[in-house]
């Protein structure tokens, strides 16, 4: 199965388990798979709050690099855990989808530059939480009310910022990560909202990517040299750092047993957790293996 007809580049993929809807991001658009059908894209939403019917994208014959006027590249989409809201930064604002009506119902603003990246997570009365990364170097909070429309601004504002751009975050448990091209890492509490550790030069280059590995104090972090380090959650201290590939890695997931990295070097390698924890760090077919692009 092969889901096609983009206008450039997929940036971020997102998939539904209550739903079973696929999601994919190209330039201004996001295209709404229902791969159940035979891979039918069934919506394609823009970043100015725009819903077609049919896709707008499928008689294009070349890459398209031109934003339409009035739309802005989207950076990345998340959804929130109930799969009900479809989050999407583009431009300095991220916009908030209705997934039950395929409406916009509005958007979280408050940053001065574009928001490159976000995540979601659930707060204890079940209501969103979101957590945004910018150019302007800030991540900012928003904590939604149910029902919220129209022009959300932020609830929480974490300080220090970095010193450049956030291009990842991830939460784990009461803690929040994020990666910066500043090189540096971050570590904030989710509940006393202030930094507790960091790592200045984490990477001798952006912070572009990343994860958690699953039940083991272990934060996994990508940049843009093609770096792949592993730390320790606890202390922040490096725990082992190899070459994952020649390009920037651009995401970063995982499961109980394995880690997968995405690259400009148009491969997914998948690295077996056991191996890098117990120190075999060559980038052997025992290790890893590539999954390249035909």
């Amino acid at each position: 199965m092969s889901l096609g007809g983009h206008p450039n580049n997929v940036v971020s993929v997102k998939y539904c388990n209550y739903t079973s809807l696929v999601f994919t991001v190209s330039t201004s658009y996001i295209k709404v798979w229902d791969i159940r059908d035979s891979a039918k894209c069934i919506r394609t939403l823009t970043s100015s709050g725009q819903v077609n019917t049919l896709d707008p994208c499928s008689n294009s014959q070349n890459r398209t690099v031109t934003i339409p006027p009035g739309e802005n590249q989207i950076n990345q989409i998340a959804l929130n855990p109930t799969g009900t809201v479809l989050y999407a930064a583009a431009g300095n604002a991220v916009r908030m989808w209705d997934l039950k009506k395929f409406q916009s119902t509005g958007k979280l603003s408050g940053h001065l530059g574009p928001v490159m990246c976000l995540t979601v997570d659930q707060m204890a009365n079940g209501q969103d939480l979101i957590i945004t990364g910018s150019k302007d170097h800030y991540i900012k909070m928003f904590e939604m009310s149910e029902g919220a429309l129209g022009t959300v601004s932020p609830t929480f504002c974490f300080e220090p910022p970095h010193y450049d751009g956030i291009e990842a975050l991830i939460i784990n448990g009461d803690h929040l990560f994020s990666g910066s091209r500043d090189n540096g890492i971050k570590k904030w509490d989710m509940s006393r909202k202030d930094l507790l550790q960091q790592v200045p030069n984490a990477h001798k280059d952006w912070v572009c990517a990343l994860g958690i590995i699953p039940n083991c104090p272990v934060l996994l972090s990508g940049c843009r040299g093609g770096l792949l380090k592993l730390w320790n959650v606890d202390t922040f201290l490096s725990i082992a750092d190899l070459k994952g590939h020649d390009s920037p890695i651009n995401a970063i997931c995982t499961n109980s047993s394995h880690i997968f990295t995405a690259s400009d070097d148009q491969t997914v390698k998948i690295w077996r957790i056991n191996s890098l924890l117990d120190g075999q760090l060559s980038d052997t077919g025992d290790t890893s293996e590539d999954v390249a692009s035909n």
